[in-house]
């Protein structure tokens, strides 16, 4: 009779602890995420705030088109390796916080979550920025090779166009499509909307971009922005 209540009341007990389970992971994740790495590397070596300057982004761009290259490409590295640890992070803790979710879905979770902390962290308004680097560190880790094919064209389409916001578009498109037949064995399919959902943020985020590519007036990569002007 004991061991039938005990098993009655795991169901119950797994109601009330998964949700506070995926709850640590999304906490870590996006506070992971929202790290403003291009911030507070202006802020610490030129004594600036990064979003008085050029667009007034906080990603790698920005920081690269204001003249301080070095911090531009640390920026960049960065917010991949804060990307990386986020999903990092969501797969250690999946067999302890979440044992009858599959890996790769709590991945998916981390993912996003770092993804959204990046561009919405708290720290700064939930002003910050597009997400193309934290995007590939997520997904350097959760799908290694899709995410190197897809910044393997984000290269390829700057190399020709010399349009960060295009590359970016298009290498953020491509992903899911890598993701669908580069990725190996088991597929959940929050894993597989996750890759789509990261992708159409980063791809609004891009909006006016998308504007200014259309209407001719987008900035290339290597001159100026016009100050006030996203980048």
């Amino acid at each position: 009779m004991r061991e039938a209540r005990a098993r009655a009341g795991v169901p119950a007990k797994l109601v009330l602890v998964m949700p506070l389970a995926s709850l640590l992971v999304v906490a870590a994740a996006y506070l992971l995420g929202s790290i403003p790495t291009g911030y507070l590397l202006v802020r610490l070596f030129l004594k600036q705030d990064i979003r008085t300057i050029g667009s007034g982004n906080i990603g790698a761009t920005n920081v690269l088109r204001s003249g301080a290259r070095g911090l531009g490409l640390a920026t960049f590295v960065l917010d991949v390796l804060k990307g990386c640890a986020s999903v990092w992070l969501g797969a250690a803790m999946a067999p302890y916080l979440m044992p009858n979710s599959p890996v790769r879905s709590v991945e998916a979770l981390a993912a996003l979550c770092a993804v959204l902390g990046h561009m919405f962290p708290v720290w700064l308004g939930f002003r910050g920025g597009k997400g193309v680097a934290t995007g590939f560190g997520v997904f350097l880790v959760a799908a290694p090779l899709a995410a190197l094919a897809a910044i393997t064209v984000f290269g390829i389409i700057l190399a020709l166009s010399r349009f960060v916001s295009l590359a970016s578009i298009l290498g953020a498109a491509s992903f899911p499509i890598f993701a669908w037949f580069l990725v190996q064995g088991e597929k959940p399919a929050f894993f597989i909307a996750v890759q789509a959902i990261v992708a159409l943020l980063i791809i609004a985020k891009h909006h006016q971009n998308i504007r200014r590519l259309l209407s001719g007036t987008e900035s290339r990569f290597g001159s100026r922005p016009q100050e006030g002007k996203p980048a």
